[in-house]
């Protein structure tokens, strides 16, 4: 049973069948989805709704870069309070996005240090979300890397020498369907198979990045489509898709103490 590490199911896209996209997806081979925090609001209604489905759902407790810029002097205590929920399996999503730039920079960084640091005191994993920001990313993480009991870039899509850096610092790598993009996903079909399995794990990100080969095409993004992705990451490893659904639920489950 595979394990989907990043669902947006809180996204109100799926408002309206939250527990159908569950069941689906449970059905297609996915026995576990974590629900994404990305604020303090998504991340109380990821652990609500975590809560509806004991040992199938479980969720994260963070702020997105994006919404960097409405943290305020509760938030990490807030975080803190979220963590302290059974359901709440990592700190996340945070990290750096220089790319669209939505909170001012200096933000960014403030609050991403702020939830590494909360990791640290924790013991919890860190979920982390990096675009366009690499070398600043690693100079903010770098110093607390020791103290981190693990910490995983989420939807990773940059270079080979990226991926080789987050490697060095002993990171683990979510990987979702832009693998199967014909346009966007080739240098990332390049660089998975130089990810040792007990570092990657998968993700669909949904209802987000929908795998572009899927016939028909779908109107949104799923968990239940894990499967797939899973058998374009063994294709481009030149694995069996069996050997690496088995190797990355076994490092999901270690990884976030499930």
């Amino acid at each position: 049973m595979l394990i989907d590490i990043g669902l947006n199911l809180g996204n109100k896209r799926f408002k309206k069948d939250q527990a159908a996209v569950v069941d689906a997806a449970l059905q297609a081979g996915v026995g576990a989805m974590i629900l994404t925090g990305t604020s303090e609001t998504e991340s109380q209604k990821a652990l609500q709704l975590a809560r509806q489905r004991p040992g199938v759902l479980y969720s994260t407790a963070g702020v997105h870069p994006h919404d960097a810029k409405s943290c305020q002097g509760g938030t990490i205590e807030l975080l803190r309070d979220l963590c302290a929920a059974p359901e709440v399996v990592a700190v996340g999503e945070c990290g750096l996005d220089y790319n669209r730039d939505f909170s001012p920079r200096p933000e960014q960084d403030r609050w991403f240090a702020a939830q590494i640091e909360l990791a640290c005191e924790l013991g919890l994993p860190l979920f982390m979300h990096e675009r366009d920001a690499h070398e600043r990313f690693c100079e903010i993480l770098a110093p607390y890397r020791s103290g981190l009991r693990a910490a995983v870039v989420h939807c990773f899509t940059g270079s080979e020498a990226e991926l080789t850096r987050y490697l060095e610092l002993d990171l683990h790598i979510g990987i979702t369907g832009w693998i199967c993009d014909e346009r966007r996903g080739q240098d990332l079909q390049r660089a998975v198979r130089h990810v040792p399995l007990e570092r990657l794990m998968l993700e669909t990100d949904a209802p987000f990045l929908t795998p572009r080969d899927l016939r028909p095409r779908p109107r949104r993004n799923e968990p239940r489509f894990l499967p797939h992705i899973c058998a374009r990451v063994a294709r481009c490893m030149e694995r069996d898709p069996a050997e690496v659904a088995a190797a990355t639920t076994q490092t999901a489950r270690a990884f976030f103490g499930m």
